[in-house]
């Protein structure tokens, strides 16, 4: 499982490409009237503005990372709570770590919009639309739901967990040093920088 996540994070064409084609997947079965190459020309279009976003922001991480190969070290490192120890790369950390709390401080507010707009979409179906495209419609919306507020939760624990190690809280991730007297990993000196 650890190739795929290091192959998908180096190549973020394909994780773009197979989440259209997961959605025009998603759309042709709900309403399968046409071909698929109009439905994933249209899933196309649509998902031009998700795409650019995605791309923005990679390139922000990356930036902070230092190159693609730092930036899926440090993702290894928040997946596994290992706290680097060379002074660089906890800088790197740092500074990769304050752009993804900054760009999720409204999550809560996020989801509820995402869950409304759902459960609308869901209604509106079941007033517009037959029965198959209702209960499609309510399952990809329990589902995404879901699977959203766990991966955000996840995240978000992840995130503020190095956050208290780097700034020498005890949080419960890193490891001890061997004589059981000091933390393996000290403080990044200095103030802590916080995005505006």
């Amino acid at each position: 499982m650890e190739r795929v996540n290091v192959f998908l994070a180096r190549h973020l064409w394909v994780q773009l490409l197979l989440g259209v084609l997961a959605g025009a997947v998603v759309v042709q079965l709900l309403y399968p009237q046409g071909s698929f190459g109009a439905v994933l020309i249209r899933t196309v279009f649509t998902s031009f503005g998700g795409v650019c976003f995605v791309l923005v922001m990679r390139r922000k991480e990356r930036r902070a990372a230092g190159s693609t190969d730092g930036l899926i070290s440090l993702d290894r490192r928040l997946r596994t709570g290992d706290v680097p120890s060379d002074p660089g790369e906890r800088q790197a950390m740092r500074r990769l770590v304050d752009q993804r709390l900054h760009r999720t401080r409204h999550r809560k507010a996020a989801l509820a919009f995402l869950t409304v707009l759902f459960v609308g979409v869901t209604v509106g179906t079941a007033f517009t639309a037959g029965p198959r495209q209702t209960i499609g419609m309510a399952i990809v919306t329990v589902v995404f739901l879901s699977w959203m507020s766990y991966i955000s939760s996840l995240q978000n624990r992840r995130l503020h967990a190095m956050d208290a190690a780097l700034a020498g809280a005890p949080s419960g991730i890193g490891s001890p040093a061997t004589d059981g007297t000091a933390p393996a990993h000290e403080p990044v000196p200095g103030p802590r920088h916080r995005m505006p």
